[in-house]
């Protein structure tokens, strides 16, 4: 199925969820926000919520420096 990552289309298989396509994609979810169709999604819901086809989310990664 087709989702939209950061406004770039991404196939995923269907029934995934947000934490396993996190860990695929190489994002610890202690240092990302996610936001899915325009709300922000809990860190503590990110194993529960399943993707659908169409899904669009916007991934922000924290980064340290100085």
């Amino acid at each position: 199925m087709r989702i939209w990552i950061n406004e770039e289309p991404q196939e995923v298989k269907e029934g995934v969820t947000l934490q396993s396509l996190l860990n695929e994609l190489g994002f610890d979810a202690a240092t990302v926000v996610v936001e899915m169709d325009g709300a922000i999604v809990a860190r503590d819901a990110f194993a529960t919520t399943t993707l659908s086809e169409g899904n669009r989310l916007e991934l922000v990664r924290f980064v340290g420096g100085g």
